[in-house]
């Protein structure tokens, strides 16, 4: 492992080798340029370096472009002769095939590993804001998710949620006597509103197994960084 990772070439002839510090990696950064300028190996390259270096990567694939980074290329690929001539230009003289441990995910689960989280790890706050509720209806889904963590009742998926919300409208009076008033008026437009997410396949984001951070920052037995590819063209579509 090293503290720098290779970033392209300067000067005049662009022969002179750019490097980036690790440590400043953290920043922000802009890979522009207009088609076939080399925008996605770029991305390719730096992703490889810091998998090389122990840093685990998170990239979004809109065009299935970046899934090669999980086998080694070889000299017999037409455009081998090119790559290595530009590669030598820029100063990037050390450059070899390698494959990477690479994780697909997709959302739809059909490219990759399902994405996934539970309503109760998302929260009422965040999902208030999701599905664009008014003050008085985040109370009432604030009292939901405390109803269903007093009486140990998991909120896993959409339906989990629908079924908390029927018994909240049935139990309304002895409920808003300890939390406070429940209309059926914001009850049922909660139950709108999550119609419409689960109309936009919202279904498929919500069960177990629940994605977690560590899933995605994690290194293989040869500690380089697991680059883990989302599955975006449906995303962007």
């Amino acid at each position: 492992m090293s503290e720098t990772i290779f970033i392209g070439g300067g000067g005049e002839a662009y022969g002179d080798k750019q490097n980036l510090l690790l440590k400043y990696a953290n920043r922000h950064g802009l890979i522009a340029g207009a088609t076939g300028t080399g925008k996605t190996v770029t991305l390719q390259i730096l992703a490889e370096s810091f998998s090389a270096n122990g840093v685990p990567v998170f990239l979004s694939d809109v065009k299935g472009d970046l899934s090669g980074l999980a086998k080694a290329g070889s000299s017999d690929f037409k455009l081998h002769d090119a790559f290595m001539k530009r590669a030598g230009t820029i100063g990037f003289d050390d450059y070899a095939y390698d494959a990477f441990p690479v994780t697909f995910w997709d959302l739809y689960g059909e490219k990759g590993h399902p994405i996934r989280t539970t309503v109760s790890e998302m929260g009422p706050l965040l999902l208030s804001r999701l599905l664009e509720l008014s003050e008085a209806q985040e109370g009432i889904l604030n009292i939901a998710f405390r109803v269903a963590d007093e009486e140990g009742l998991p909120l896993l998926d959409l339906k989990d949620l629908q079924s908390m919300l029927v018994w909240l409208g049935e139990n309304r009076q002895a409920i808003s006597i300890r939390y406070g008033n429940i209309s059926t008026a914001s009850l049922g437009a909660i139950q709108r509103q999550l119609l419409v997410l689960e109309n936009q396949g919202a279904t498929r984001f919500f069960g177990e197994p629940a994605l977690e951070l560590t899933d995605i920052m994690r290194t293989d037995v040869d500690g380089r960084g697991r680059i883990n590819i989302l599955a975006a063209d449906k995303l962007m579509g």
